[in-house]
């Protein structure tokens, strides 16, 4: 039996899984799907229905309202972000105005002032702990963590306490998204 030809610009390259590269090859890559940690890919494989039902839930709210007050752009869970050696793609993530890089055409080279993460099923308690740790000694100034099964809000900022939102409580931007409120509630709808 032949094998199939491969398209003249086509390169047998190895499982992406397999590879590792330096963060400026990554950068400079085209792999779409994977983010990047400590000089290796980690798969980002689909995720489930309500996964994407809250993602899209801070989008419709914080998009609003960043977007009505100018303060910056809302990005999707398939945007990346240098997140000091890493790059990471939050469920959501938000961008001040005065941060946004003038080159969007690749991953950010800066992290996003506001990261977004929703747990799944197959999340490990530590890895979101990491990914929390990571954006805020990269210099992300919060962090959302949303749990579904629990339908709580875990509020994170450097040098401060978290603060545990639940269902009767109101999700703030703070002064990092100034304005923004929305009842935790409504994001698990």
């Amino acid at each position: 039996m032949n094998s199939p030809e491969l398209h003249p610009f086509a390169q047998e390259v190895p499982p992406p899984e397999s590879v590792t590269m330096t963060l400026d090859e990554f950068l400079a890559s085209d792999l779409e799907g994977y983010e990047y940690v400590k000089g290796e890919l980690v798969p980002m494989p689909p995720t489930s229905l309500e996964h994407g039902e809250i993602g899209i839930c801070v989008v419709r709210y914080l998009d609003r309202h960043v977007h009505e007050n100018q303060l910056g752009r809302v990005y999707t869970s398939d945007t990346g972000f240098q997140v000091g050696e890493r790059v990471l793609m939050p469920d959501v993530a938000f961008v001040s105005t005065a941060r946004l890089p003038e080159n969007r055409k690749k991953a950010s080279p800066v992290p996003p002032d506001l990261a977004v993460e929703v747990v799944s099923p197959t999340d490990v308690h530590s890895r979101v702990s990491e990914k929390v740790r990571a954006y805020l000694e990269a210099g992300t100034l919060m962090v959302w963590v949303l749990d579904p099964v629990l339908e709580t809000v875990t509020v994170y900022r450097a040098d401060e306490p978290f603060n545990l939102l639940m269902h009767g409580d109101t999700l703030t931007g703070e002064n990092v998204v100034e304005g923004f409120s929305c009842d935790v509630a409504k994001l698990f709808e």
